[in-house]
């Protein structure tokens, strides 16, 4: 896949709403299991601030993705 259809497939995921609302839902879902373990259990713990982590990296990919098509899309000729 050469990186401008990375880039397309990128900015169709971010303008699809139902895209935001799942992240959303996913990352809420993870962040309270993170919150409502068990004391003791740090593994579990871990496991959903993971979760979390991951779904924040995924988006914070796609967007660099769309910024840096736009930034290579838009350099002026030396």
């Amino acid at each position: 896949m050469r990186s401008e259809e990375k880039a397309a497939a990128a900015r169709a995921l971010l303008d699809n709403p139902l895209f935001d609302r799942l992240m959303d839902e996913l990352e809420a879902a993870a962040i309270n299991g993170c919150v409502n373990a068990r004391l003791p259990d740090h593994e579990t713990r871990a496991a959903f601030a993971a979760e979390a982590r991951a779904i924040r990296n995924f988006r914070a990919k796609l967007k660099f993705l769309t910024e840096q098509a736009k930034t290579e899309g838009t350099c002026a000729p030396a």
